[in-house]
Parts: C-alpha cells; structure tokens; sequence
C-alpha cells in the first residue's frame, strides 16, 4: 500500500464545489422540510413527539426518517447534499449534523446509540436574529461517494436507511433578547435535500462501508479531549481500531473534527495542528480554521462577540477562529488506495490541545469506505496548488514562495515542536537527527501549508 500523505491543510473541504447536473437533469429529494428543533436539554420532552408526520423524534435535538426505496432507486453517480436552517429562538452558535442509521429491516424505531451510524456533513449555525433578514442560512456539500452508499445492494438487504438531521440549541437567550421569543422553546427549522443527478444509477455489490466512530452530543461524554476521551490521561491522543472485510481496490477514511471550549483560553479560539494517522503511519496533517470569516458575516443578524461591529482582517480571523459561524466544518478525506481485509487503526493526535479548566471537546466522525473494483468519485476532493515548497540546504531548511512566509515550524511524527522561527523562511535543521519531518510554512495571505521532508 502506497503512503499518501495529504499536505496542504486546505485539502478535502466539502464546500459548493462543482457538480455534474444542472436542473434539467438533477432529481431532488425533500427529505426534511421545515421540521422544528426544540431545547437540546428538553432532550425527549418534544412538542411535536405526536405529530404523525413520518418523522422519528429520538430527542429535541435529533430527529430520522426512513428513505423509501423509491427515493434511494433514485440515486444517480453524482450527490449533493443541501441544508437549510432557519432561525427561531436561539440567537447563538450552535452544531449540527446530517447522520446515516443502518437500522434493521422492518424496524419503526431504533437507539441511535446502538445501531451504525456514520455523519455526513457537519455545520455551524450563525448568530442569528429572527426578526432580521437573512433569517435562513445555506450549507452545501457535495458528496458523490455517499451514492456508492446508497446503492449498495448488500445494505440495503440487511438494513432499512434512515437518515439523521440534529441539531443542538438552546432559547434561554433568546428568550430575553429577541422580540417575539419569550417563553418559546422552539430554536431553529431545519430542511435538508439531496440532490442527485440523472438517471439513476443501478445498485452495486462492490462497496465496503465500516463506521468507525461518530460525534455524540456535548452533554454525553466520550468526545476526544485529554482528560476523560483519550488514550491516555493529559494526552490528546485517540485511537479507533476497526475491521475491513474484504479487500479493496480503493480506499478512503472521510473523517469530521471540530474544537469546542468557549471558555476563557478555550480550544474553539486556538488552532491547533490535528496529525492522523492509518497503521501507524502519519497520513494527514491539517489546522482547521478559514481563512477568513467575513463571507458568512451577513448571516450573523444577531450582534456577538465573535464578528464584532466591523470587518476584521484575515490576521485577526487566523488569530482565534478554528470555525465560522454560518460555515460548514470541512470533512477531510484520506484516500488510501488499496487496503487488505483485516484490522486497521486510526490515530488522531492533538498534541498543543490544552482544554484549560477541563473544558472543550474534539467531537471525531470517521467512517471507512472502499471499492473492490473501480475507483471512488474524486468530486470530493477540492485539491488546492501548493503556494510553498521546502529545500535543505547548508544545515538549514528554506521555505519558498511567491508569497511572504511569516512562520515556519518544524514537527516530528508524533506531533512534537521541534522548532519555530517568526517573521522568515529560513530555520535550522541541527535540531533534527536523519529521519522524516513535518515542516509547517505559514503564508501572510492566511494560506497554512505542510510539507513532508527526509533529513539525511
């Protein structure tokens, strides 16, 4: 198996990228339309719980439909998936997914908690305002490998596919601050749809999908951090073992992080280097966070303390912010070609995490997906051209650029600093014994790049 170390930290973001159908040859499936979330904390204390209306309410905060056959004969080669969400009472941040269940054949309710599951996409909702336009906020995503999914034949004989659309609030806020809001427990009306080109593709018995581990709500405990969702206590450090059936000709992991932790210090406003790693072998390397946040200020009627009064410039943005409210989180792929049946691990390492007070968390989605024959959709993946390279030279390591390089760190493979120097492109390699390192470039348009180096 070939390693194929992703390098530029802007890899694999699943935003409005290019799709393969217009309206003429494109089908979209309503699949949630307007449906009312609730108070997370309420959690089954649901308004709407006897609304006959197709829709299972797990929680508030968490509600599935069944896809019919007929929707799923529907999926074509190409996918994208659209959410809406429009503002009610909560007028702050908050998380939300889009999941899949594999639930058993026949069945009209499960436990989310013990059936497979994998998340689709992942998004920040804005501060939001009701009262005051735009109150609705669109997520995108494309995501072509999903059809492989759901049109496995295997699947879709042992499970019926439900799919999951949660989303986390509270009006306790609003309920103070927002006209019209007091008293109401309603937070937000969600609408998801998949759109899906033209024809319909047939299904397939060449796709091996493995869930591996999937985000749980912030009053659960088991997200990654490093003092009760770790391998070992004071690390930063998780690591997901699972199993791969049968061999395959082609092979990704599609994996969802986000830091959380809005207290003071708190890991929401530091970014920090995530280090992942297939059988043991450093495979990604990213820093989440945009380069900016002023495209999705529009969403954010509500005033906060995040966007401020005004504009502000990508240095401050990169300063603090490892995600925008209104944006989506980015799902990184790591395409591992051809991997054999067995077992296999995945290691995700945070090492600078700090999560001061014992608060914050790093909710982790990953699911395993491959082909036995063919290769999967690349639409996926929005490659970005590297704007720096690395040389060695007389004991040092250079990086070049058109743009100007404003730090540059170099990283073993376990995710230890082995050295930084500001404000240049130039620093020493005597730190480092003959082996293999990460050099990290930092550009002054916000670009952050990563380069794999062998010292000799």
């Amino acid at each position: 198996m070939k390693k194929n170390i992703l390098l530029n930290v802007a890899l694999a973001a699943l935003l409005a990228l290019p799709f393969a159908a217009n309206a003429q040859d494109s089908t979209d499936l309503k699949i949630f339309d307007g449906v009312t979330f609730y108070d997370g904390y309420r959690v089954k204390d649901n308004p709407d719980s006897l609304v006959q209306d197709g829709i299972l309410r797990h929680t508030c905060s968490l509600y599935a439909v069944k896809l019919s056959d007929d929707q799923l004969n529907q999926i074509g080669d190409s996918l994208r998936m659209s959410v809406h969400v429009q503002a009610c009472c909560d007028n702050y941040d908050r998380i939300g997914n889009i999941n899949l269940a594999f639930v058993n054949k026949g069945e009209s309710k499960y436990d989310p908690y013990k059936v497979p599951r994998i998340e689709l996409g992942r998004f920040i909702t804005p501060f939001m305002n009701m009262n005051v336009q735009p109150n609705v906020v669109p997520y995108s995503y494309d995501m072509s490998y999903v059809s492989h999914i759901l049109r496995d034949r295997q699947l879709r004989e042992k499970y019926d596919i439900w799919c999951e659309f949660e989303l986390f609030g509270v009006p306790y806020a609003a309920n103070e601050q927002i006209s019209g809001c007091a008293g109401r427990s309603d937070v937000f009306k969600g609408t998801l749809d998949f759109i899906t080109s033209k024809p319909a593709s047939p299904l397939t018995n060449n796709d091996v999908m493995v869930p591996i581990t999937i985000k749980l709500p912030e009053y659960l405990a088991g997200n990654l951090n490093n003092y009760n969702g770790t391998d070992t206590i004071g690390k930063t450090v998780k690591t997901y073992t699972f199993e791969v059936p049968r061999d395959v000709n082609d092979a990704q992991i599609v994996l969802v992080t986000s830091n959380h932790g809005a207290n003071a210090g708190g890991e929401e406003y530091n970014r920090r280097w995530h280090f992942v790693y297939f059988d043991d072998q450093l495979w990604l390397v990213y820093k989440p966070g945009r380069t900016s946040c002023e495209p999705f200020r529009k969403y954010n009627t509500q005033s906060n303390g995040i966007y401020g009064s005004s504009a502000k410039t990508d240095a401050t943005w990169q300063s603090f912010s490892n995600w925008c409210p209104g944006d989506v989180i980015d799902n990184r792929i790591l395409k591992l070609g051809a991997v054999k049946a067995g077992t296999h691990r995945v290691r995700i390492s945070v090492p600078e995490a700090q999560f001061v007070g014992q608060q914050g968390y790093i909710p982790v989605s990953m699911f395993f997906q491959g082909l036995t024959e063919g290769k999967l959709s690349e639409a996926a993946v929005s490659e970005l051209a590297p704007k720096s390279s690395i040389t060695v030279s007389n004991g040092n390591i250079i990086a070049h650029s058109d743009e100007v390089v404003t730090r540059i760190e170099v990283y073993d493979q376990q995710g230890q600093c082995l050295a930084t120097a500001e404000g240049t492109s130039v620093i020493s390699r005597l730190v480092c014994q003959p082996g293999i390192y990460i050099v990290n470039v930092e550009l002054a348009n916000g670009t952050v790049e990563s380069h794999k180096v062998q010292l000799n």
